[in-house]
């Protein structure tokens, strides 16, 4: 399976009040591994940034005038997505800016484009809910490197929703039960999915942890105080 990592950076934070985009950053995955065909542009979006925007992502007006405009790239752009699954932190944001480019040249949406698109952030809401899910968030989280990240890129920031990506749908990610051997009844499997569940860990109480001590107890007087963890401790 073929997915691409998309990030962008914009003017600001409404398409449909005339914010363009300024960046675009791809990744590309190949079953789940990443190949280094990475897509890279930065954009004149023949408009100034927000204030606001600005103090995000950090790129000046001025390094924005000579560099492309989106109609200049966009035929690279979507051959290169063309008919891959794409993977957005909040998708709605970034495909809305997208399908608003496209429009303004009389294409297509995004969507008829690509095969699919997940919304990790939708995905990380399910995975832990009432935390903190931006990438920032997620990094710590899940163990990615993400000093370098002092200002939002594009490039950059796909390139870590990539790592937190692959380490979200990584490990068990079903268990599967063999309902033949538990019920006598053949050609019958139940598929239960757990990579959307947090695991609680359950401690045990003081009656349950002095139960515990008091077999132990047992246990070293029949061994003689032969007890290899207890020795191992």
């Amino acid at each position: 399976m073929r997915q691409i990592v998309l990030d962008t950076e914009t003017t600001g934070l409404s398409a449909e009040n005339g914010d363009r985009i300024i960046e675009i950053g791809c990744v590309e995955l190949l079953h789940r591994k990443l190949t280094g065909h990475n897509l890279h542009h930065y954009i004149n979006p023949e408009r100034d940034s927000h204030e606001d925007a600005l103090k995000v992502h950090g790129i000046s007006n001025e390094f924005l005038r000579d560099k492309p405009r989106f109609s200049q790239i966009a035929d690279e752009l979507l051959a290169y997505l063309e008919g891959a699954e794409l993977i957005i932190h909040n998708a709605p944001f970034d495909i809305g800016f997208l399908n608003k480019e496209l429009e303004l040249l009389g294409r297509p949406p995004i969507t008829s484009v690509v095969s699919g698109v997940i919304d990790s952030l939708v995905m990380a809401k399910e995975q832990f809910p009432g935390k903190r899910n931006g990438l920032d968030a997620l990094c710590d989280r899940l163990g990615v490197d993400n000093s370098g990240r002092t200002l939002h890129g594009a490039l950059l920031d796909a390139e870590l929703l990539a790592d937190v990506y692959i380490n979200m749908t990584r490990g068990q990610d079903a268990l599967i039960m063999d309902m033949d051997a538990a019920e006598g009844q053949g050609g019958e499997t139940l598929l239960l999915d757990l990579s959307r569940f947090e695991l609680p860990v359950l401690l045990a109480n003081e009656q349950e942890a002095q139960a515990h001590e008091a077999v132990l107890a047992e246990i070293a007087k029949a061994s003689k105080g032969r007890l290899v963890w207890r020795q191992a401790a």
